[in-house]
């Protein structure tokens, strides 16, 4: 017997990469600005003040901003890379739970805008945008309706006009307009 696995989804995390190289790409910066934020704060608070510490069996004396600068600045750029890290991580899952709806958005609204009227867009369970995509939907449905009823109406004005023997202009015009919402929407 053999058995049927699933099949494989793979997993695009770059789906909009421009949208998500800049989103991450700004978070970068902002660790980046944090952190030299910090080192020159730690700089400018010790500077009044005086270490004492052995350097080749000599006691040295220096200013602590000056003391602490080499460790500050290696402590500060493993942060900084370990922080950088966790950034890209994080914002790369967050953007692509913001980026895959625009995607679906884009896509499915080119689908509607085309003409298709039964087109329902759909979203991950998690992804974000849920009532926006609530709303596409309703907002599809309300046309839908409309376009139906004036096909509706125009089938009516058509056997009006049919049983009153209008003019052949009218009857043929009244034709072609509803062939036209045919060709244009898919309801």
């Amino acid at each position: 017997m053999t058995q049927e696995r699933p099949p494989f989804r793979r997993r695009h995390y770059f789906i909009k990469k421009g949208f998500q190289f800049r989103f991450i790409l700004k978070f970068c910066l902002l660790t980046l600005l944090g952190v030299a934020i910090s080192t020159g704060l730690l700089f400018l608070f010790s500077q009044d003040t005086l270490t004492s510490s052995f350097d080749q069996s000599r006691l040295v004396i220096k200013k602590t901003a000056f003391a602490i600068l080499p460790a500050a600045v290696y402590v500060n750029l493993i942060t900084l890379g370990l922080i950088t890290l966790a950034t890209i991580g994080v914002t790369l899952f967050v953007s692509h739970k913001l980026a895959g709806p625009m995607y679906r958005f884009e896509a499915d609204l080119k689908v509607i805008g085309d003409g298709d009227l039964t087109k329902t867009i759909r979203v991950r369970k998690k992804d974000q945008f849920m009532s926006v995509t609530d709303s596409l939907n309703r907002t599809t449905e309300s046309l839908r309706e409309k376009v139906l009823f004036i096909r509706t109406a125009l089938e009516q004005l058509k056997e009006k006009a049919h049983g009153l023997e209008a003019p052949r202009e009218l009857i043929d015009g009244l034709n072609e307009l509803d062939e036209k919402i045919k060709a244009d929407f898919k309801i």
